[in-house]
């Protein structure tokens, strides 16, 4: 049996590819540059060119993406971006609107010029991770599954903290399946008001598997449950200290008995 697993964070992304056959250890890993990475470097590329940018295809991580597109907008240069890519910076698209960015429509994006630089933005290449791999002669077409976690704030509502909406979605899921298994979903049972998830499983071209999607905190603490000197206590504190998140969860008995969500700096 073998399932792709991909850790898709600020910086890098960490893919592993799980196979019953092998020891866990010998396991196939890459930590590649992470796609909000990718985009900031194509956007720096741009803007020292002096070239206008496009931004389409669906939601992805920010951070370095955005600060990449604000500079080139302070450089006096062009980002246009479709609905879906615009709202990568901000679900509020008259917010990306004031941040400089011209929100075009997908045929308004079509007729622009041929020397804008066109960037696709999503989180998940399943097509791109197979032809690395297949490069080591590692093939991809006989998966039993695949699990993409991703960091999801969710569609807050406007003038609503993207901090808080995501502090009582973990709240909600908590008091209705105490579990962090909760937090995992396949593709078909993904929240409407969790679209970073949404658009991972809406740009899974070429997955022949079924597929689970999760943010990565709940993921990271739950399999950090599964260290043989974790698992055989009853209580214990376990912290996902990510770049720009940590998420902390009590665990008992019972199931998760507390959590902090928390922005560092």
């Amino acid at each position: 049996m073998k399932i792709l697993t991909v850790d898709i964070g600020t910086g890098t992304q960490d893919i592993f590819l799980y196979d019953s056959r092998l020891d866990l250890e010998n396991g196939f890993k890459l930590v590649v540059p992470s796609p909000t990475m990718m985009v900031h470097r194509r956007i720096k590329q741009a803007t020292r060119l002096r070239q206008a940018v496009l931004l389409t295809g669906v939601i992805m991580g920010g951070g370095p993406s955005q600060w990449a597109a604000e500079d080139h907008v302070r450089a006096g240069l062009s980002v246009f971006a479709t609905p879906e890519a615009a709202r990568t910076f901000n679900d509020d698209l008259d917010a990306v609107r004031q941040m400089g960015i011209q929100v075009v429509s997908v045929d308004e994006a079509a007729l622009l010029p041929d020397s804008i630089m066109r960037i696709e933005l999503r989180d998940f290449d399943f097509r791109a991770i197979a032809r690395s791999l297949d490069e080591f002669g590692v093939a991809l077409d006989d998966l039993a599954a695949v699990a993409v976690a991703v960091f999801d704030h969710g569609d807050s509502p406007p003038d609503y903290s993207d901090r808080q909406f995501r502090f009582d979605y973990l709240d909600e899921r908590i008091r209705t399946e105490n579990r962090l298994s909760a937090f995992a979903y396949p593709s078909a049972q993904v929240p409407a008001i969790m679209t970073r998830l949404q658009a991972v499983v809406d740009s899974a071209d070429g997955v022949d598997a079924p597929l689970v999607v999760m943010d990565t905190a709940p993921a990271a603490v739950l399999g950090a449950t599964f260290d043989p000197r974790l698992a055989g206590r009853e209580r214990k504190l376990v912290a996902n200290v990510g770049n720009f998140h940590t998420l902390a969860f009590r665990l008992g008995p019972s199931g998760v008995e507390g959590f902090s969500n928390t922005t560092p700096g």
